[in-house]
């Protein structure tokens, strides 16, 4: 009953996430994407700074300047402006199958910076994944779109936040690791208008709502996903990240009338059946590992 609870919340997650990548892609060209990013952040930082004096946490908190935490928020900054750019210049559907890869590059990454044992056959499932990445971009050939590399620098910038976010040696709770972040990201997606010479937009009531969507859409997607991480069998329950692109391909679809050529699909259904491998067999190991040490 729990790994149901718990992959119901993460699936609503997926689904409040393709719902917030459409929001954003719904404003383009007419708000610029920096902006957008800002605003939508800023509704973000104020949620979790009332949140933080609702659980009567300190707005401020040391372990801020601890050099890591920084690294993981300029990461995650870094990360989300690229794909949000990525989204207003590609397919919904094709930046949603990139940023599938997200869980393989974070097995490999642990592997080669944090030590973490990684058998052959994730090795393998990887590679896999990887592949199915380039039959995506499908670099040098006719189908390549170059806007695409924006969502490939996105997802290994978020690959990179959630490597740093294993390694963090601090004592910070999610919403203060997400007021830290906002915080970064806020001013940057400002800088980033400024510095490709876009004048700042006043939305109209029209996208305004939109904005005011995507940011409670953020916060449910945010919620959600933590009620799913502390409920079930992790391996299991995260295997139901990969239903975004489900909801991605109906948005896109319905909303923006995408059609996924065939590669895009095969490389898709490669990144996704590769994952969930991955994240069960980790999960699997740390299981058995747990048992062992238990017999002991």
């Amino acid at each position: 009953m729990e790994n149901i609870r718990g992959a119901g919340f993460m699936v609503l997650a997926m689904l409040c996430f393709a719902i917030e990548d459409a929001l954003i892609k719904l404003l383009a060209g007419a708000i610029p994407v920096g902006q957008v990013i800002a605003v939508i952040c800023l509704g973000g930082l104020v949620f979790f700074l009332c949140w933080a004096a609702i659980r009567g946490e300190k707005p401020w908190h040391p372990a801020y300047l601890d050099r890591n935490v920084i690294l993981r928020s300029l990461s995650d900054m870094t990360g989300s402006i690229m794909f949000a750019t990525s989204l207003t210049l590609i397919p919904l559907t094709t930046a949603s199958a990139v940023i599938q890869a997200t869980p393989l590059v974070v097995a490999m990454g642990a592997a080669v910076f944090l030590g973490q044992a990684v058998g052959w056959r994730r090795w393998l499932a990887i590679l896999a994944g990887f592949i199915g990445v380039l039959i995506i971009i499908r670099p040098g050939m006719e189908g390549f779109a170059p806007a695409t590399l924006l969502a490939v620098g996105g997802m290994l910038g978020l690959a990179t936040r959630d490597l740093m976010t294993r390694g963090l040696r601090v004592q910070l709770s999610g919403p203060q690791l997400a007021t830290h972040t906002f915080a970064f990201i806020v001013p940057a997606g400002f800088l980033v208008t400024v510095l490709r010479g876009q004048p700042l937009v006043m939305p109209d009531a029209r996208e305004w709502v939109i904005l005011f969507a995507a940011v409670i859409m953020g916060m449910l997607a945010y919620l959600t996903i933590v009620a799913a991480t502390r409920a079930g069998n992790a391996g299991i329950i995260s295997s139901f990240r990969y239903s975004r692109m489900v909801f991605a391909l109906i948005i896109g679809y319905v909303i923006f009338a995408e059609i996924p050529d065939t590669p895009t699909l095969i490389g898709a259904a490669i990144i996704i059946s590769t994952g969930i491998y991955t994240l069960w067999r980790e999960n699997a190991l740390r299981r058995a590992s747990l048992e062992h040490k238990a017999a002991l």
